[in-house]
Parts: structure tokens; sequence; C-alpha cells
């Protein structure tokens, strides 16, 4: 495992692995010869694939045009039905925790195909991975341990600054060949974290993962997730009686609604915006704009949530009256 800045650093690190993986077992020495010559890898994604993942993919010269995508269900999980075909030259990104819906996708049945062809499976588990430690959000992950590798960010439930994310390989000598940077005045282990990412000089960025997760302990972060969960679920179904369309049922600690209009929508924003009672964001779904609230801060408390709720309310009605 390798302690990045981001989830982008350690997506990046993840797949460079994988690449030069896949080429070794084509007999392609990638170290030695580049990529001028070298056996094509394919890379399919979600359709609905996180920015970080693309961006990494286009730093390591895969071209976005020629990205395979993997159609999504209404949820926005990939469907098992109509993933596109796989061999031992690709390279498969999954999600845990779709950015807007919260969902997971099958892994099981994903990751089954994907191992039948030989290919690499890697996991986007930024928020998703950490549902491992929550009995009752547990299932959602089920057979997410027979992927390659997965990154998640510690930022976010974990609530530990920026600057510290991880990427996990199942195969530490894997990674270490692809990312080794010993040099004849600095010398480490394989398991040094010089070995395993891509900085040669760095900070201790697995510290506040560390003593976030010594202090909370595996009950402690369940404890997190569910009260997340449980206060998006709040949300979601206070929503529709309040006069907001309702998106989808949420899966994890995100809820997806909107209100009238595309202008609406975004003005309603704005509204909860300079109240400064609350704050979320706007996103996209199904190409139409949409808001999107995410449970995460550990300050967060039920009494928030009643703020939350009574802003939204006024945001509304003072834009319901500023529209007669």
């Amino acid at each position: 495992m390798a302690f990045g800045t981001s989830a982008t650093a350690s997506t990046l690190v993840c797949l460079s692995v994988a690449r030069r993986e896949l080429l070794k077992k084509c007999g392609w020495d990638f170290d030695a010869m580049g990529l001028l010559g070298a056996p094509e890898i394919k890379v399919v994604v979600s359709e609905l694939a996180h920015i970080t993942v693309l961006k990494a993919l286009r730093i390591l010269g895969f071209g976005q045009a020629r990205l395979i995508k993997a159609p999504v269900d209404s949820a926005g999980r990939i469907d098992p039905a109509r993933l596109p075909a796989l061999d031992g030259q690709t390279i498969l990104c999954l999600q845990a925790g779709e950015v807007n819906t919260g969902s997971f996708d099958p892994f099981l049945p994903l990751i089954e195909k994907a191992k039948q062809a030989g290919a690499w499976v890697h996991v986007d588990g930024a928020f998703g991975l950490w549902t491992r430690a929550s009995p009752a959000k547990r299932g959602l992950t089920s057979g997410i341990e027979g992927a390659d590798s997965w990154t998640t960010d510690g930022h976010k439930w974990l609530n530990t600054p920026y600057d510290g994310a991880a990427g996990i390989c199942r195969d530490r000598n894997a990674m270490a060949a692809a990312m080794k940077s010993d040099a004849v005045y600095s010398t480490a282990s394989t398991e040094s974290q010089k070995n395993l990412g891509i900085e040669f000089s760095r900070s201790a960025r697995g510290v506040p993962i560390w003593a976030a997760l010594r202090t909370l302990g595996r009950a402690g972060v369940a404890e997190l997730i569910e009260q997340h969960c449980s206060m998006a679920a709040r949300i979601a179904k206070a929503l529709p009686g309040l006069g907001f369309e309702l998106l989808c049922e949420p899966v994890l600690n995100q809820v997806l609604f909107r209100y009238g209009t595309e202008a609406q929508t975004r003005e309603l924003q704005q509204r909860v915006e300079r109240s400064g009672k609350a704050w979320f964001g706007g996103t996209v779904w199904n190409g139409e704009p949409a808001l999107r609230i995410s449970v995460s801060s550990w300050r967060t408390s039920d009494q928030d949530i009643d703020v939350l709720l009574n802003t939204l309310q006024a945001a509304r009605g003072s834009l319901d009256r500023g529209n007669q």
C-alpha cells in the first residue's frame, strides 16, 4: 500500500502497475522498451467513471476517445449483461460509491468475468472502500476483495486533512517493481513508501490516517458510516414532502435531488449557500442539473440535519414567492 497526495495520484500508481503487469504477461519489457511498439492495453471504464480515474488514465497516455465505456443501469452501476468484451490485455475500472448516487458496481459477476478473461481489475473506492468496516453496509462491497488494486481517500469518511489517500495492490512485489526508486545514496526495502508510490521525497501521509483509525477502531468507523447513511436517508425521506424531486433512493451518504426547472435548481443552491446555514454542491445527472448533498463530517449532528431541512424549505419558499 502506498500513501499518496490524492486519489488521483494513488490511481495513477495502481494503473501504472496494472499496465506494466499486463504487458509483462505479453512478454513486453515496459521498463526497457516503453510504449512505442508495445501491445495495446485496453481500458474499460464505467460511463460514470470519476474524473480522477479519467485524469489518471489521460496522464498515462490512454486517449479518452479510446476508452471503452461500460453501460450503466438507472442507479449508475455497470450492467454485467452489457459489459464490453475483456481479455488479458484489459484493465477494468470499477466503482465503490458512484459520486452522485453512492451506488456500487456489482463486483461479484464483474470481477468473475474479468478473472476468466485474465483482465486486471481496479476499484475506485474513495468513499465506498470504508464500508467494509460496517456490518450494515459491507454487503455493498461483496466480491470487491477479488480485485487486483484499489484506491481510497482519507479526507472523506475519516475526516483526515487533504493530501492523504492510498493506493493498494494485491501484488506488493509488482507494485514495488513498477515504482522502485532506489538510488545509490538512498536505498530502502521494497516496503518503503518511496518504492511503492510516486514521490522520492515525501511526508509521512499515512500518519493522520493511522491516527484516525487507531482512535476510531473498526467499530468507530462503522458507527460513523452508519450514522451518516442514516442521516442521508432521513434527508431523502423528507425532501418529497418539502416539494423537492428525489432522483434516486440513497445507497450511501449522498442525496441526489432537484427542484423545478434548471434555473430554479441552481437558484435554490445559491440561496441555501447565501443563508450561511448549510452548503451542498450542484452536479449533473442524466444530462440535467441536479443537487447533491453528501453527509460526511464527524461533526454533523441530527440538529444540523434539522437546520438543513428548514433552510431548504425556507429557500424554496422564498424562491416560489420571487416567481409569483
